[in-house]
């Protein structure tokens, strides 16, 4: 009994250690271990790529975090890589989702800013080094791209994404 006690106290620490130190891989997936969609589309498969979006993070000279372009405009049922590269000093990320998601990621952020996550619709980099997201946008609508590491989305670092209806 006593080392069932034992092993039962490990167990929940172990847990809680995890908890604490903020992983959150694919918190985008269902319980089968596919990807659910999202308001802002679903996850693309790279034989499906329709073009391809260089994106730049970086800060300025005067404190803006900032991503380059800033805005962007893709077409629905459009499977976009995101060629994402990092030229700052600074570690960022990129993420896509409609602006609630897009708060609500930012506020867990905040409370748990070492937070690693492996989601679909996201890459996080540090300065110098390239990543990509490949994604299919399912919905028209108006969504947004930003960093999400506490302080980077008020110092500038968000985008605006429309997605065009299909005629």
């Amino acid at each position: 009994m006593k080392k069932l006690l034992t092993l039962a106290a490990g167990i929940v620490l172990a847990s809680s250690m995890a908890h604490a130190a903020g992983q959150h891989a694919g918190g985008h997936d269902n319980s089968d271990g596919h990807h659910e969609e999202m308001a802002v589309g679903e996850p693309g498969e790279a034989g499906k790529v329709s073009r391809n979006v260089d994106v730049v993070m970086r800060e300025t000279d005067d404190g803006e975090m900032i991503f380059e372009p800033n805005s962007l405009e893709v077409r629905q049922d459009e499977t976009i890589r995101f060629r994402v590269r990092n030229k700052g000093e600074l570690e960022h990320e990129f993420v896509l989702d409609d602006h609630d998601g897009v708060m609500e990621h930012k506020a867990v952020m905040e409370r748990m800013p070492e937070m690693e996550h492996d989601d679909p619709n996201s890459v996080r980099l540090d300065p110098g080094k390239r990543g990509e997201v490949i994604w299919k946008f399912t919905n028209s609508g108006t969504f947004e791209f930003a960093c999400l590491i506490p302080g980077h989305y008020d110092s500038g670092m968000k985008g605006d994404l429309t997605v065009e209806a299909k005629n």
